[in-house]
């Protein structure tokens, strides 16, 4: 069915491209995630511990959306002692606030 869409497209979007970022897209399909990718945007990478200065939420919560997000490839860590450090392994998807803001049904 995706290559019926792709042959309809006027883009140059090929089955297997539209299948990576239907899987993106639902990986990051909360609210929490898309407030995880905001707070880590622009930036080198940030603990744990920073991360949840940020937001309101349990630490339980955010590890286990943090965990997700890189067992799909869209985050990665990195130990440095007891603390655990994540950055964006997709540094373009923070494009999707661009989108959200400019989204004229929202």
């Amino acid at each position: 069915m995706a290559q019926e869409i792709v042959k309809r497209s006027r883009r140059n979007i090929d089955a297997a491209k539209l299948e990576k970022v239907a899987h993106i897209l639902k990986a990051i399909s909360h609210p929490v995630r898309l407030e995880i990718l905001e707070v880590l945007e622009g930036k080198p990478a940030q603990s744990v511990a920073e991360i949840l200065e940020q937001l309101d939420v349990e630490q339980s919560l955010l590890s286990h959306h943090l965990t997700k997000m890189k067992d799909k490839g869209i985050l990665e860590s990195y130990r440095d002692g007891r603390n655990i450090y994540y950055r964006l392994a997709i540094k373009e998807i923070t494009g999707i606030f661009d989108c959200m803001e400019h989204c004229s049904f929202l």
